[in-house]
């Protein structure tokens, strides 16, 4: 019975997470920012590292500036590099945690579109690239693709002689979202 518990709790944390991320969806960007800032206080900075790394991935959506977006992509790369291949596999989906870096890395790196630092943006979507032979051949991994690809076109256009792109709007041509598509936890 207490083994069960003790595997009903990292669930439950997840779905807090999920039913913010739903909030968020739906529109609340404020009250879902105000909700992940309480249960980011309730995991704690030294907290199971794949609640921290997925509420900072989604947290990084709600935010408003640039370099607030950055930190928690931040955040959320940083707790990725705590887990294990085990960690994850305890939960539906059994997540390998190869498969968060592509996203990661993109997120990253549209951040520092955003900021007009268009080096560490390459640095980052080089990262993607490399690592999106983790994805799965599905909506989520095609979708990770396609956003790698147009980030890159997008960054190949900015600076096709090498200068250094003039800070831009979050969104790519045509509105389209610069990072990949998040995977509903």
């Amino acid at each position: 019975m207490a083994k069960r518990q003790e595997q009903a709790a990292p669930d439950a944390v997840l779905t807090r997470i999920g039913q913010v991320v739903m909030l968020h969806h739906g529109g609340d960007r404020e009250e879902a920012r105000n909700r992940f800032l309480e249960l980011w206080a309730e995991i704690g900075e030294d907290g199971d590292p794949l609640h921290r790394c997925t509420l900072a991935h989604y947290m990084a959506d709600t935010q408003d500036e640039p370099d607030h977006e950055l930190a928690w992509d931040l955040r959320a790369l940083s707790a990725a590099e705590e887990l294990t291949d085990e960690r994850p596999a305890e939960h539906d989906g059994a997540l390998v945690v190869r498969a968060f870096y592509p996203s990661l890395h993109l997120n990253l790196a549209a951040d520092y579109v955003k900021l007009g630092r268009s080096g560490a943006a390459r640095a980052h979507l080089g990262r993607a690239r490399g690592a999106a032979d983790a994805l799965v051949d599905d909506g989520y991994g095609d979708g990770v693709r396609a956003a790698i690809a147009r980030l890159e076109q997008q960054l190949a256009r900015e600076t096709p002689t090498g200068g250094a792109p003039e800070p831009g709007p979050p969104d790519g041509p045509g509105g389209e979202t610069l990072g990949p598509p998040r995977r509903q936890p």
